[in-house]
């Protein structure tokens, strides 16, 4: 049968009728049969391939066929603005059979939340954060709520599984089906993802004996996007240039941090060009103005962080610029992906690079892409934090959990390991538990530390550093760090936030907010923030550059002189065949491993006797100690020990819910994702060409 002829009459009806189909994208279409069957299934297809209605489709078709009722379906983002953005649209479909969308998250006010409970719409869409506080909180009721519910939706789901928000996403859905008292079907969506069924295999969670398909059908190979590399100089010089190019144009920007949005966004106002800007330190109001004007606009630039790089609507682009370089080939793959959707436009991607190792970073990724390379989607592993976590929200939730029954919430999900019953029998010492009998109950440790407005900390599993909420009068426009307000500064102390600069007028010390007026010029913009390191393939790509490789793209006259120069410079450094050891007999020597970051952080653990250990281990190469041998280096080599790398206590900061761990068991967690012996080894392997 066709797989339109499978949905319900009333989704057939309003394709035909309301959305004007003649049929269904291949994508949609081959969706139609695994999910209308129950399947577990992820969902592949280029940005703005459909694949929202892959998924909602036939599952709407469920709902009216097997009737369900209450909250049947949950649909999870990775982000608040996305949620926002396509509410409406699911919602329409939803009317088409008398049923109903909304949303929940954060910025939901406590009245609409009161409505979702009262009326209980069919579909709800949220974030993994909202469904933790819903099922913890003492004002939902978790049985009723999700009494009916049998499928979950994961949009964006690669955005998820790279960290331990997929981790916490997982476990979530694993105490929902017991709360529901039935597996869920769980249906990813995702764009790029290098390992589709190891990331469906993943999104069963401990439900794995259940049916499963990746939906990826051939499409149409697009034509080729037109890609530039282009070398610049400076965030002015890009300015400049994107002042020049492409009037009339709609133009996406995106950088690397949110200090260059705000310097970038500045720099094209003075220009006279019309620019908005979007970073997650404005506020969501904010953020919403930027999106919704630029929507409407044609000739104007958005400047955006990542957070633009989802599926958010911004309207037709026409062109994507990149300053810099991003650090993965699927990121790309994103951004790039937001061109080329009106039937008379083409993808294309500008790269303006401000330095000339950004030129290499970007010629090295656009070669492993050119070769049709993306990276797997790999979950951080030992999220023994995560468990923590877990076993005290469940608490929360049950109010009181069985000293011996508590793993049958999860059942062999991975967050869970050998470790368990050490990490409860410390949340028992440490006071986070509390025992009565065979019960445990949250202890006065875990409300000293997760208890603040009802252990909203607790349902959150990233840490942020402590920001202050910027007020213009009773606007408020987003949010800075601790660092612009307490350098020392000559005259009035100014701010650069939504492409605007601000005096500060009063800083409230105790309620984290600061008061602002608006000035003409001379902001700064400043957060903390360190960039993460390089894989081995990226990097790999940067050799095989150096080496003369050619991504087959354009570039411009500037940057194929930054090109020369870089392969003049680093000509000591790379060799055809082997890897390139320098061993100086006055300093230090620098083994050339070329092997991503992990990599070396995992060869200067476990090669202590040759690699030095006071060093910032970059990507391309490690420091070798100085006045050591070529007969030393093979002996150590010979009879190396694979060592994790070391963890400093001030670095379990930035694991969230580490202080509900053994310290040694937070820092061997976190020791585990710093590094990477299977590359590592691969080096070591190598053939390698010592000089002096």
């Amino acid at each position: 049968m066709d797989a339109f002829d499978q949905l319900h009459p009333g989704v057939q009806y309003h394709l035909a009728n309301t959305l004007r189909w003649n049929g269904l994208r291949p994508t949609q279409a081959a969706a139609v049969e695994p999910v209308l069957a129950s399947s577990d299934a992820v969902v592949l297809a280029p940005t703005a391939g459909g694949k929202t209605e892959a998924a909602m489709f036939p599952l709407l078709s469920r709902m009216a066929t097997e009737d369900w009722q209450g909250l049947s379906v949950l649909y999870v983002c990775p982000l608040r603005a996305l949620l926002n953005n396509l509410q409406p649209r699911i919602d329409g479909y939803c009317r088409w059979l008398g049923r109903s969308a909304a949303v929940w998250h954060g910025d939901v006010s406590q009245a609409q939340r009161q409505k979702i409970l009262i009326e209980r719409p069919d579909v709800l869409l949220t974030t993994p954060e909202s469904l933790e506080a819903m099922l913890v909180s003492t004002k939902v009721d978790p049985r009723v709520l999700f009494s009916g519910l049998h499928a979950v939706v994961v949009d964006e789901i690669h955005a998820f599984a790279g960290d331990d928000r997929g981790w916490h996403l997982l476990a979530v859905l694993e105490r929902l089906s017991r709360v529901a008292a039935r597996p869920l079907q769980r249906i990813g969506l995702s764009a790029t993802v290098g390992n589709p069924d190891e990331l469906l295999s993943w999104l069963q969670g401990s439900f794995h004996s259940r049916t499963s398909t990746v939906v990826a059908p051939a499409v149409e190979t697009p034509a080729a996007p037109e890609i530039t590399v282009d070398y610049v100089g400076s965030l002015t010089n890009a300015a400049t240039v994107i002042a020049s190019l492409h009037a009339g144009e709609k133009r996406l920007v995106f950088v690397d941090s949110r200090r260059q949005a705000e310097e970038l966004g500045a720099a094209l106002r003075e220009a006279g060009i019309e620019t908005y800007i979007s970073h997650s330190s404005l506020s969501a109001a904010e953020r919403r103005r930027s999106e919704a004007a630029f929507a409407d606009a044609r000739d104007t630039v958005i400047v955006a962080t990542s957070t633009l790089e989802l599926g958010i609507d911004v309207g037709d682009l026409d062109r994507v610029i990149q300053i810099n370089s991003t650090r993965t080939v699927a990121s790309f793959l994103q951004r790039l992906g937001r061109t080329g959707r009106r039937p008379d436009s083409s993808r294309n991607c500008l790269f303006l690079c401000l330095d000339d190792e950004a030129v290499l970073l970007a010629s090295g990724m656009l070669q492993r892409w050119s070769r049709g390379w993306v990276e797997p989607v790999t979950p951080p592993p030992h999220p023994r934090h995560i468990a923590a976590q877990q076993l005290l929200a469940l608490c929360l939730q049950q109010h009181r959990i069985g000293a011996t029954e508590w793993s049958t919430w999860w059942g062999d999900l991975p967050v869970f390991d050998s470790s368990a019953p050490e990490i409860l029998e410390f949340l028992l010492a440490e006071g986070y538990f509390e025992t009565d009998g065979p019960f445990l109950h949250i202890g006065p440790e875990a409300e000293r530390r997760f208890g603040r407005r009802y252990f909203s900390d607790l349902t959150a599993v990233f840490t942020a550093p402590p920001e202050f909420i910027v007020l213009a009068g009773r606007v408020e426009v987003g949010t800075i760090g601790t660092d612009l307000l307490t350098e020392n500064v000559d005259g009035p102390r100014l701010l650069l936030l939504g492409g605007r600069s601000w005096k500060v007028t009063h800083v409230d010390w105790e309620r984290r907010r600061c008061f602002v007026d608006p000035v003409d010029g001379g902001g700064k913009a400043k957060w903390s923030g360190v960039p993460g390191g390089l894989s081995y393939e990226v990097t790999r790509g940067m050799r095989e550059v150096l080496l003369g490789s050619a991504p087959g793209v354009t570039f411009t006259t500037r940057a194929v002189n930054v090109l020369a120069d870089l392969r003049s410079s680093y000509s000591d450094s790379v060799s055809a065949d082997r890897l390139v050891v320098r061993l100086p007999d006055d300093s230090t020597g620098r083994w050339w491993t070329w092997a991503g970051t992990k990599a070396n952080r995992t060869l200067q653990a476990s090669l202590p006797a040759v690699v030095d250990p006071r060093q910032r281990i970059d990507e391309k190469s490690v420091r070798l100690l100085p006045g050591v041998s070529v007969q030393e280096l093979s002996s150590a080599l010979a009879d190396v020990q694979w060592r994790s790398p070391n963890v400093d206590t001030n670095a379990l900061r930035g694991l969230k819910f580490s202080s509900a761990l053994p310290e040694a068991l937070a820092k061997e967690t976190l020791s585990a994702r710093l590094g990477d012996v299977a590359n590592a080894a691969i080096v070591m392997a190598e053939s390698r060409a010592v000089f002096r």
